[in-house]
């Protein structure tokens, strides 16, 4: 008769270790005050390996812009989703990464078999997804995930400067840095402010106040 602990091993083999199509998952924009939150999803071709996957955050800007090339061209396939302003003002902005996450693995042209996501929390998938924590550092999968996603934002933001440079969003790409900080109070919040982030509130809470509006 098998131990309980054979049984145990042979199922976490079983569920885990199943061949076919991985997928990495990581998203880019969950901290900022502006912008989607944008996620991608991508399962990498064997045999074109790519060099110099990295957590996209430890990349320099030209080496992640030339790697995003690369995983574009070499890759079996990727997905790059998002989230809007108002997903993340009515859902949360966990909610909404997850809901992008979700999206990125949808649009893939080829269905995984299983799916690693970079942090400790999951989407709603129909296949077997694990979460890693600094997956980005660790998986290339994730990885290149995650330099997908973080492009693809930054581009966004440096659009939405030509549209609004008082705000330096080239720059800070949205975080709340003390440059944002000072133009949110000196020029308002945009549509594209995250209204359910505390800063932008009391920005608009100012500019209420100064107009005599209630909220």
């Amino acid at each position: 008769m098998r131990s309980k602990k054979f049984l145990k091993a042979e199922q976490a083999q079983l569920v885990w270790d199943v061949p076919g199509l991985v997928a990495g998952v990581d998203e880019a924009g969950r901290g900022p005050l502006a912008g989607p939150v944008v996620a991608a999803a991508v399962i990498l071709d064997d045999l074109k390996p790519i060099k110099g996957l990295a957590d996209s955050k430890q990349l320099t800007a030209l080496r992640r812009e030339r790697l995003y090339d690369e995983i574009r061209a070499k890759a079996l396939c990727c997905s790059i989703a998002q989230a809007s302003v108002e997903e993340i003002d009515q859902l949360n902005i966990l909610q909404a990464t997850l809901l992008a996450m979700r999206r990125a693995v949808l649009g893939l042209r080829l269905k995984p078999t299983k799916v690693l996501v970079d942090g400790n929390r999951l989407p709603a998938l129909d296949v077997l997804a694990e979460a890693i924590v600094s997956g980005d550092a660790l998986v290339p999968c994730i990885s290149a995930a995650s330099i997908l996603a973080k492009v693809t934002r930054d581009r966004m933001l440096r659009e939405l400067h030509l549209q609004h440079p008082e705000y330096g969003f080239d720059r800070h790409k949205g975080y709340g840095t003390a440059e944002h900080l000072r133009a949110l109070q000196a020029h308002g919040a945009l549509p594209v402010h995250r209204r359910s982030f505390a800063p932008v509130a009391r920005a608009l809470a100012q500019v209420n106040d100064a107009h005599g509006v209630r909220a």
